[in-house]
């Protein structure tokens, strides 16, 4: 008993306060990581010079790739052999990969974005069915925030081999309307239409807007188009206060906007 006592405070004092200072390091050493890390990321987030999507993933695999450090350190530290840990790493490493392949593909997925740059954090983009504000850029998924403030993560794989539109890359957006008119003069409709344009703050006098008509065929009336310009991100504004304003002065104007009716013949028998 006394033999069995002495090992235990023997390992104690040696190995158990090994393990304890490996574990104070490991602590302070990842607070550390994380400290630094968020600071860089700051400080080149509020910096103009530096692309916003590439320092953020960059920042974020330096953190991962200085903790592994930390943590086989600290393994050498404690007097456990690292060769045979690094041997046993790798066959983990490759087994994982046959079990993650789409893991991987997402990782493959995400350097192809890194380096095409269709999109950066900030755009507005649509993708998979899903569009919205991309907030983060990760190595196997992208992360975006939809109209409605919902998160959605994309994966990388889908987003390298898909069709992505980005509403943000541009200045410029057009803003695009068929409206359907009945028993008016279409001269005197365009001329309206035009001077809604000028109105509208939100409206570009360059390139400037245009109306014409677009389709005789239409069923109970004409269709005209109206195509105005302006900033990607007034896009919605600009939709929305010209529908306003078209309404106002159709009914300012008499004029007549045909809605399809529909004839119900009643058969008694």
């Amino acid at each position: 008993m006394q033999a069995f006592l002495d090992t235990i405070v023997n390992w104690a004092t040696t190995t158990g306060v090994r393990i304890i200072i490996a574990l104070i390091v490991c602590f302070i050493a990842f607070k550390i990581i994380n400290f630094v890390a968020k600071k860089f990321t700051k400080k080149f987030q509020d910096n103009q010079k530096f692309d916003k999507t590439l320092t953020k993933t960059l920042i974020y695999a330096g953190k991962i790739v200085l903790k592994i450090l930390v943590v086989i350190c600290l393994i050498g530290y404690l007097g456990i052999e690292t060769t045979s840990i690094s041997a046993l790493i790798a066959s983990v490493g490759v087994a994982a990969g046959l079990a993650i392949n789409g893991t991987l593909s997402n990782l493959a997925g995400g350097i192809m974005l890194l380096i095409t740059r269709p999109f950066k954090v900030d755009d507005y983009i649509a993708a998979q069915g899903e569009e919205g504000v991309v907030e983060d850029i990760k190595i196997t998924y992208t992360k975006i925030k939809t109209v409605d403030n919902k998160t959605v993560y994309l994966p990388n794989s889908a987003l390298s081999a898909g069709t992505i539109v980005n509403y943000s890359d541009k200045e410029l957006r057009r803003v695009d309307f068929d409206f359907k008119v009945g028993g008016n003069d279409p001269v005197k409709v365009r001329d309206l239409l035009l001077d809604v344009c000028k109105q509208e703050e939100k409206v570009l006098a360059d390139p400037e807007p245009f109306a014409r008509i677009s389709d005789f065929g239409q069923d109970n009336g004409l269709r005209v188009t109206l195509r105005a310009w302006c900033k990607s991100e007034e896009y919605w504004d600009a939709y929305f206060n010209l529908l306003d304003r078209v309404k106002e002065t159709f009914d300012a104007n008499q004029i007549v906007v045909p809605y399809d009716n529909v004839t119900v013949h009643i058969k008694n028998d």
